[in-house]
């Protein structure tokens, strides 16, 4: 497994995660977005990254100077064809996405892994479109935020993918230093089907839009169930829009399953702009 030409598209959040850590590693990154001011954001988030790490000589000293110019931030009429792989994290929309990777199959070699860091939709969904050529090399790649930190990496394989590429993905991931799993294609995956309980009960106990009541719950999530961070917490740091669709994804995917069921709370500061970090106040307020 060869690695040496990647490009992300999305750089939002985690499409600016994922494009920064291929490059910390020293591999040529394209980074996509149609909005220019978020890769003049995505720009400022992968230098300050670069020079906050190697501050910290967590990286390799012959590469510092060389990780700013690995990643070039690009429009869509600028793709490359000779990519060796191709990461989508655009907005949780099944439709969106499933046009974006017809796209991508007809442009891209046919050599090209084309991959998707979604949340909740099954792969196999999000690939049906394409050519039963381009369905052997097409997957799910789930990085977690943040994710230059974050370890796991889940490896996600439809009935059409082919099972030693999901093999060789994952022995590449585990080499460069993350913590790979390979899983099942079922709406959620693993973390996310298991993580609407985290979210979800801490919001039938909150209830109502009490910040005391939020700061109270993440206390106690963290001080007495050993979590870094309380579930109202992250999902500031995550997007509450974000999270939010996820669970509206799994909750529909499994039935709408009453343990999967979006809470009010969360949709009411969705249609507030209540955004979290990213808009300086979801849960909680930030200056």
């Amino acid at each position: 497994m060869n690695i040496n030409k990647v490009l992300i598209i999305g750089a939002g959040t985690m499409g600016s995660g994922i494009a920064w850590w291929f490059s910390s590693l020293g591999i040529q990154v394209h980074l996509q977005d149609e909005s220019d001011e978020q890769l003049l954001k995505a720009k400022e988030y992968c230098t300050s990254q670069t020079l906050k790490w190697a501050a910290k000589n967590q990286l390799d000293q012959r590469i510092t100077q060389d990780i700013l110019n690995l990643t070039k931030f690009i429009k869509k009429n600028e793709w490359d064809k000779d990519y060796d792989l191709v990461i989508e994290a655009i907005i949780e929309n099944l439709e969106i996405k499933k046009g974006l990777f017809r796209a991508l199959d007809e442009f891209m070699d046919q050599k090209t892994i084309i991959a998707s860091n979604t949340s909740s939709f099954p792969i196999a969904l999000l690939g049906e479109d394409l050519t039963p050529e381009r369905q052997t090399n097409f997957l799910g790649l789930h990085f977690f935020n943040p994710a230059p930190v974050m370890k796991l990496v889940e490896v996600i394989s439809s009935v059409h993918t082919d099972k030693t590429l999901a093999r060789d993905l994952y022995s590449w991931f585990e080499a460069k230093g993350k913590a790979p799993a390979l899983c099942k294609d079922s709406p959620g995956f693993i973390v996310n089907r298991v993580a609407r309980n985290f979210y979800g009960e801490p919001l039938r106990i909150a209830q109502t839009d009490d910040e005391q009541k939020f700061k109270e719950i993440d206390h106690i999530l963290k001080e007495v169930g050993g979590f870094k961070m309380g579930p109202f917490e992250l999902m500031d740091l995550i997007g509450v829009d974000v999270n939010y669709s996820v669970t509206c994804s799994v909750w529909n995917a499994y039935g709408q399953n009453p343990r999967f069921t979006p809470h009010k709370l969360q949709e009411d500061l969705v249609k507030e702009k209540r955004l979290g970090r990213k808009t300086k106040r979801g849960f909680y307020r930030y200056e």
